[in-house]
């Protein structure tokens, strides 16, 4: 396909999405305003990913439980043009979720670029590679028929929770267990739990998640944790998303210490985790913390048992560290997933331990020409889908030749960087090599593009604004005030964002003389006390 311009064809230049979950949705979109010609590849019958639930678990996909609901809220997960509708609930049930990602395909024209139920089996370079750039793409379709397609670029959108880390090795014993034992992927509602001993293995979100659920219809549930976890809300004071509140830029000026030591503080003034068994040795900030609502309750009613790891299984117990043994019916493994790339050459991306080598969490560094890249496998405090946008915005432009990677050293010695202070901060963690921190990547990422908020320059031609991107919640639509893709309503939607968040939980509006009555009663009383002290002072 090209375009006829001075009497010179363009040719548009074809780029293979893999996936079409929140970030191959948003490369689509992408490739569309840099006017590439995007064609994706989507393995089963819908969008979604991740967050499309279904009943039957396929080793090739991700799979979610029924009952899952995310941990950032609307105004923080959103694409950054594209806000979710008002009425939608601040923290969404995964088929919400879906239903969202269908306004946004719907609204964008996304669905007829998306070919589905077809599965990619291998991506190989060109032996032109070198010159071009260009990449075999073989596909195979729902009748089993194999097709080899030529493009011009790759954007890998498969996400990392699809291939289970199921460590037995680590569980001497478990060969011998009686019992059942899965993997918390395989986990999609509790009944089958009913009356049962249950040991939850992992405390980050799923294991939360899974032993809350588990322990209102389970005899007993355990949660085995090696390191213990520091555990934050969604709710935060006032009834507001916690992440709202927390996401701000003038935070980012703090030290980690002073960070970590604010956050401990806030955390533990709601529940103490030394007393709960959860406290760890590490500060906040150097392990992804566990957002969970519900486990103190369920700790302190007695249905979850916080226990240290487990040491060995027998036929029908689990032996902890702390010599401790607990008769048990079932183990669940809540121990992460694997980064894999199938159909990906090692020379292309190579993985080992889920240590991936890409510039900027994006790029590979040493391919010959940057027209492959890997979108969304990043593990953020805070939502994936505005990161997924930004990467996509960033490469296609690179692809349309609109910016440029710096020279292979430059992006290796970023890369080591990079590592390396991760490394220093993070407890050692296979679910750690992919860590980043939210706003200051993004602004990483906007700095490519040129679409990072200007505050010095705010300050100046609009205060009011650089007062609520410097103090208020750093939302994606920061990212669409200026530079390439700018977006005529970022403005008014910034300024707007706190509407949105009260008008899901405003269902009910208190009496008029409630509202009315409350201070001039309170003025009243304190009139009234003032008066008693000066009658009791001058009598």
């Amino acid at each position: 396909m090209g375009s006829l311009s001075d009497g010179v064809v363009k040719m548009t230049k074809r780029v293979a999405i893999i996936g079409a979950g929140s970030s191959g949705l948003a490369c689509i979109k992408c490739c569309l305003d840099e006017d590439l010609e995007p064609v994706c590849f989507e393995r089963s019958n819908d969008i979604g990913g991740l967050w499309n639930f279904q009943e039957n678990i396929t080793d090739a996909r991700a799979s979610i439980y029924k009952s899952l609901i995310i941990n950032t809220s609307k105004e923080m997960m959103c694409y950054s043009d594209f806000p979710i509708p008002d009425d939608y609930p601040n923290y969404m049930h995964n088929s919400r979720i879906l239903e969202y990602f269908h306004l946004y395909a719907k609204h964008f024209n996304l669905l007829k670029y998306i070919q589905f139920k077809t599965m990619v089996c291998s991506i190989s370079k060109r032996d032109d590679f070198s010159t071009t750039g260009q990449w075999d793409v073989v596909t195979r379709d729902a009748e089993d028929n194999l097709e080899s397609t030529i493009f011009d670029a790759i954007l890998v959108c498969t996400g990392h929770h699809v291939n289970a880390h199921l460590p037995l090795d680590s569980f001497p014993g478990i060969e011998k267990f009686k019992g059942q034992y899965m993997h918390s992927k395989e986990y999609k509602g509790p009944m089958i739990f009913e009356g049962k001993r249950v040991v939850v293995i992992g405390i980050g979100n799923s294991g939360g998640d899974l032993a809350v659920e588990i322990s209102r219809h389970a005899k007993q549930v355990f949660l085995s944790t090696r390191r213990g976890a520091w555990v934050t809300n969604r709710v935060a004071s006032r009834g507001l998303p916690a992440d709202m509140l927390f996401t701000c830029r003038i935070y980012t000026f703090l030290p980690t210490s002073v960070a970590s030591w604010f956050a401990e503080w806030n955390v533990n003034s709601r529940f103490n985790h030394a007393n709960y068994g959860l406290q760890p040795s590490h500060r906040f900030f150097s392990q992804h913390p566990t957002v969970n609502d519900d486990l103190p309750n369920r700790i302190i009613s007695g249905t979850v048992c916080v226990k240290p790891n487990v040491k060995q299984f027998t036929e029908t117990a689990a032996i902890f560290d702390d010599d401790t043994v607990e008769n048990i019916d079932v183990v669940i493994f809540a121990t992460g997933y694997n980064v894999s790339f199938p159909f990906l050459d090692e020379s292309v991306v190579n993985v080992n331990k889920n240590h991936v080598s890409l510039y900027k969490y994006v790029f590979p560094p040493q391919l010959e020409q940057p027209t492959l890249a890997i979108i969304g496998l990043v593990q953020p405090l805070g939502a994936i889908m505005p990161i997924s946008e930004l990467q996509a915005r960033w490469v296609t432009r690179v692809f349309k030749g609109l910016a440029k990677l710096p020279s292979v050293n430059t992006m290796m010695a970023d890369l080591v960087e990079k590592k390396g202070k991760m490394a220093k901060r993070y407890v050692s963690s296979q679910r750690h090599t992919i860590q980043v921190d939210f706003i200051p990547y993004m602004d990483e990422l906007a700095e490519q593009i040129g679409v990072k908020p200007n505050l010095k320059e705010l300050l100046f031609t609009d205060p009011q604004l650089a007062f609520k991107i410097l103090f208020g919640p750093c939302s994606p639509y920061q990212f669409r005030l200026t530079g390439p893709g700018k977006w005529s309503k970022a403005r008014e939607t910034i300024f707007t964002q706190w509407e949105r968040i009260i008008k899901p939980t405003k269902t009910r509006l208190p009496a008029k003389n409630q509202q009315e009555m409350s201070l001039p009663m309170l003025l009243k009383l304190m009139a009234l006390l003032v008066t008693l002290g000066a009658l009791y002072l001058f009598l």
